[in-house]
């Protein structure tokens, strides 16, 4: 069940693949798990100003939607600089903005090479002109790269609805499939913990998963983890944070079947002949992450864009630079300053204020 603005999006999406070749329809099929509406929108108004430059070069006599695989098999590397230089010095596109369009390209026409397949098993083109051509060589400052993370990480109110999505809200998204239901209820505490460890923490995945129960002070809020270069720090985390690992660790062992000797924080569910229980793998964590986040709406957001969120909400609400370097475990503070140029909810409600119309 799509959010309201994802359905907008959705309606969008449709609207402009009525205009594309079959085989594009096709390929963005197949993104639909792994990626937004509004990523793919914004991959296919890429593609449709491929095909339209391609149709305007004469290189087609038709439709857009009638462009031929032949056709894109045929296409010369010199003939793919003159549509990068049309996007440059006609559209006026930045070098960024030129690997963008170049990159969702390279993703279709890799498809049409190495994944899909017709009848008789043979690929749609066996020639691929994009993977002859080279993105632009562009080194990003901190501001566009804290731009281009913001629209990946939880932004303002998301913040709580994510947790609060996966603690209660993804019910109703599987309540239909009685096996996710059953899965989902089993899990919900420990997975509701591991969120909001996360995004109470900033600590990085490796950290969390080497997690013991007695690296938690539970009464200064805060872990022991070891850190890159083998050290050992006290990371603090959230009051919520701790509400909800108080919560998990009251059905852990019971639940879990946990053994004494397994000191592990998070466990997975019994497994085996001997049904044991035993330490969350990182891809067992990345895995849930991804599940929820895809059906919140947000499939782009992971493990690493949950410490990313956490980093932009606590510069946004304390604004010290060394205490969230030492809080991220970072060995740079040229890494920390990232975070200062990711715009919060205050300053975007500030701007809009500004163009408001006065009585």
């Amino acid at each position: 069940m799509a959010r309201p603005g994802q359905q907008q999006f959705y309606n969008k999406l449709e609207a402009i693949l009525t205009e594309l070749p079959w085989y594009v329809e096709e390929y963005i099929d197949k993104k639909r798990r792994k990626l937004s509406a509004a990523s793919l929108l914004n991959y296919c108004h890429d593609f449709k100003i491929f095909f339209s430059w391609l149709l305007s070069e004469g290189f087609f006599e038709g439709s857009m939607k009638d462009v031929p695989l032949p056709l894109l098999e045929k296409l010369t590397t010199q003939q793919i600089e003159d549509f990068l230089s049309f996007l440059k010095f006609e559209l006026n596109n930045k070098d960024l903005t030129i690997n963008r369009k170049l990159s969702a390209l390279k993703s279709l026409f890799n498809y049409l090479q190495n994944i899909a397949e017709t009848d008789d098993l043979q690929p749609y083109i066996s020639r691929n002109v994009m993977a002859k051509i080279e993105l632009n060589s562009v080194k990003e400052d901190q501001e566009t790269t804290a731009n281009r993370m913001e629209g990946k990480i939880l932004i303002g109110d998301e913040y709580e609805q994510f947790r609060a999505f996966v603690a209660n809200d993804y019910l109703q998204i599987v309540q239909d499939d009685k096996k996710k239901v059953n899965f989902y209820t089993f899990n919900r505490e420990r997975d509701t913990a591991i969120v909001s460890l996360f995004l109470g923490s900033g600590l990085r995945l490796s950290e969390l998963v080497g997690l013991d129960i007695s690296d938690i002070d539970f009464k200064k809020s805060c872990a022991r983890v070891i850190r890159k270069g083998n050290k050992e720090q006290y990371v603090y985390f959230s009051e919520q944070a701790m509400l909800d690992l108080l919560t998990y660790l009251e059905i852990r062992n019971a639940r879990y079947k946990v053994e004494k000797n397994n000191k592990a924080l998070f466990i997975s569910a019994p497994m085996g002949p001997k049904g044991k229980s035993r330490r969350l793998t990182p891809r067992a964590i990345e895995k849930l992450v991804e599940k929820y986040a895809i059906s919140f709406g947000k499939p782009s957001l992971s493990v690493h864009k949950l410490r990313h969120s956490f980093a932009t909400r606590y510069h946004a609400e304390i604004n010290d630079v060394p205490k969230l370097r030492r809080q991220l475990g970072h060995s740079s503070v040229q890494t920390t300053m990232i975070y200062t140029h990711i715009k919060n909810e205050d300053l975007k409600n500030a701007i809009n204020k500004l163009n408001m119309p006065k009585d």
